[in-house]
């Protein structure tokens, strides 16, 4: 019976010493698929922040040729701007002349098709 005892003594000792093998195999597991993952956010981070900066530059070249025509045409709006108001007052004063010599002086005369009859 000593012996039958001491052979689960055995089994029960070999049991547990499975059970901790089988815990600590998960607990590596458990470790590893941390790790894999903690380098997987890692490098999609680093892709994405490539992707970012990537993105970045294209759009500061597409849109800084865009900037730098808007700006462009907004000087060459001001310049337009500047010329009209300055023909405008060269004029100005030479045209509300002819529209009052043309209010103010009247030559009366008869319209080409009337017709006097006596």
């Amino acid at each position: 019976m000593a012996s039958q005892s001491q052979g689960i003594q055995q089994l029960l000792q070999a049991e547990k010493r499975a059970k901790d093998k089988l815990e600590e195999a998960k607990k590596r597991k458990n470790k590893r698929l941390k790790q894999a993952k903690e380098e997987a956010t890692a490098e999609i981070d680093q892709y994405k922040l490539k992707r970012e900066t990537d993105f970045r530059r294209i759009q500061t070249s597409v849109m800084g040729s865009q900037g730098n025509l808007a700006v462009k045409i907004e000087e060459q709006t001001t310049e337009r701007i500047q010329s009209y108001n300055s023909r405008f007052q060269k004029c100005k004063d030479k045209v509300l002349q002819e529209l009052l010599d043309l209010a103010c002086d009247i030559k009366p005369e008869l319209h080409i098709n009337y017709k006097y009859t006596v």
